[in-house]
């Protein structure tokens, strides 16, 4: 009995001097991990890969991610339409409008608002790729100033079937908003993309930023003449993506890039005349996101020095409970 006592009296110092070991070691590499920066730079490289690896259509020779070759080259060929480029939604084979424009609307404004940021981290020809290959899509789907084509690819059948886009099997059917089937939020986010991107393509490339303008006004005029749902008339997309939100938010959302693109008076008075009605006035903005688009619009307008504060603020006490944004607007140095 004495000797197992004396047995476990020598253990007990070994014990506990490994436990002090990998409670060290523990500690040491959480600080360690703790206190390593984050690579934002790497990051965004990567980020920009999984773009690439989106990408639908022919690749081309500069295609980074090398596993993905060519695919979707007979999209629109039934309806008669180029409809070949663009992103596929996710996981999925499905070109979906509405997501797919509100992704190169931020893509944009990230550009314009960290040009130089990105510029240093070297990757502003990869952002302005990327952009480019959702705004050529939709310069493609916007076969007339009327019409819009909305969708390529059916959710259900795509869900059901897991394969290569190179490979796929499944209905490429494409469907369109046009004046008998609006979709003012589409047109009016499209809209968005296109006048976002022409700021980023203003310096290096004006023909091109000016061909985006172009459309960007003929679907802004088509979504706010003709007004609608889109989800309403592509009925395929509202398992996916409903307009949940309506189309009010797009369409000022559009004025809004439209004027901070071209500076014109017209864009400016939409704002402010259909802010009140448009705004959503009496319920919170909880989320900012492909249907929602309110939170977006409460920021660029505050952001915009070019008119009155006073007329700035109205906009956004039209938008939003007054308290939660006046702080962003500072109207006392004039």
């Amino acid at each position: 009995m004495e000797n197992e006592t004396q047995t476990q009296q020598r253990r007990t110092p070994k014990f506990l001097h490994h436990c002090c070991y990998l409670i060290f070691l523990f500690i040491f590499f959480t600080l360690f991990s703790i206190t390593q920066a984050f690579h934002y730079g790497d990051a965004l490289s990567k980020s920009l890969l999984y773009f690439e690896a989106q990408r639908s259509g022919r690749l081309p020779y500069n295609q980074r991610v090398t596993w993905r070759h060519h695919s979707g080259l007979t999209d629109g060929l039934e309806q008669g339409v180029d409809l070949v480029g663009g992103y596929y939604d996710a996981g999925d084979h499905v070109k979906f409008g509405l997501p797919m424009a509100f992704t190169v609307t931020m893509l944009s404004w990230s550009a314009i608002e960290f040009r130089q940021e990105i510029v240093e981290a070297g990757e502003l020809g990869h952002v302005m790729e990327a952009i480019k290959w959702g705004t050529d899509y939709f310069i493609k789907a916007h076969t007339s100033p009327n019409v819009l084509w909305a969708e390529v690819g059916d959710g259900d059948t795509d869900h059901y079937c897991w394969q290569r886009p190179e490979d796929m099997t499944t209905s490429r059917q494409a469907f369109k908003i046009d004046e008998k089937n609006p979709g003012s939020d589409l047109a009016g986010e499209t809209a968005a993309a296109m006048a976002a991107a022409s700021i980023v393509f203003k310096k290096t490339n004006p023909h091109y930023s000016q061909l985006l303008l172009h459309h960007a006004h003929q679907l802004f005029e088509f979504g706010d003449k003709y007004r609608g749902k889109y989800d309403g008339s592509v009925g395929v997309v509202k398992s996916y993506y409903a307009s949940v939100s309506g189309y009010m938010d797009e369409l000022l959302w559009a004025a809004m890039w439209l004027y901070k693109a071209t500076d014109k008076e017209y864009y400016f008075d939409y704002i402010i005349s259909k802010a009140n009605t448009f705004g959503g006035i009496g319920w919170s903005i909880t989320e900012f996101s492909w249907d929602v688009k309110y939170a977006g619009l409460q920021v660029l307008a505050s952001k915009t020095e070019e008119h009155a504060c006073i007329d700035f603020t109205n906009i956004l006490h039209a938008l939003t409970v007054e308290s939660v944004i006046m702080d962003a607007i500072d109207c006392s140095s004039d």
